[in-house]
């Protein structure tokens, strides 16, 4: 008798979590949205604050698909101990790329695989990314482009400010927002993917 697969749930409405979940081969059997509080705790760090997020978004998902495999992760930017917010306004993005502007900072990308019988299995990747400096011309010209809205630290690495980035030490999929060796290696370990 074999085991039965459980159809796979991607706990996010991004598009770009469903492009990189495809270049594994991988469509979702089902797609929520989850809708929890992502404001940090107080001194949580940019690390903790990933980890902790991708897995109450995967609980959330699993209350309204039990039977499911839910996948879900969350991006977090931080420079150094500060946790960069997603922008939904011009002014959090300029206020992002500025801080950004000629320094590195960390892309915390964590990923989170509960099973129908409650098993969590879970993995962090850390990006190392460093922008060169940026002049006002160049951040007023991203801001009207409008990449930013909705992004953690304010910039869409998969976009024009790909072109703002000196080097990249990590996982370049992670900064996108879903890490995809440690996503694949996650669903190999539950037996979701050979």
């Amino acid at each position: 008798m074999t085991a039965t697969v459980p159809p796979l749930v991607l706990a996010s409405a991004s598009p770009r979590r469903r492009d990189l979940i495809a270049r594994l081969g991988l469509v979702p059997d089902r797609i929520i949205a989850t809708d929890i509080d992502e404001s940090p705790l107080p001194g949580e760090t940019p690390r903790v604050h990933a980890v902790r997020l991708a897995a109450e978004k995967a609980r959330a998902a699993a209350a309204l698909a039990p039977d499911g495999a839910i996948l879900s992760g969350d991006t977090v930017v931080g420079a150094g101990r500060r946790i960069l917010p997603k922008a939904e306004d011009e002014a959090t993005a300029r206020h992002c790329l500025a801080l950004l502007s000629g320094r590195r900072h960390r892309v915390f990308s964590a990923v989170a695989l509960l099973m129908p019988d409650g098993t969590l299995r879970e993995a962090l990747s850390e990006t190392i990314v460093r922008f060169k400096r940026l002049s006002e011309a160049e951040i007023d010209a991203y801001i009207a482009g409008g990449e930013w809205h909705g992004k953690a630290g304010g910039y869409a690495i998969q976009g024009s400010a790909e072109g703002f980035c000196a080097w990249l030490a990590g996982s370049h999929s992670g900064v996108i927002g879903l890490p995809l060796f440690e996503t694949r290696r996650l669903l190999v370990a539950a037996g979701l993917l050979a």
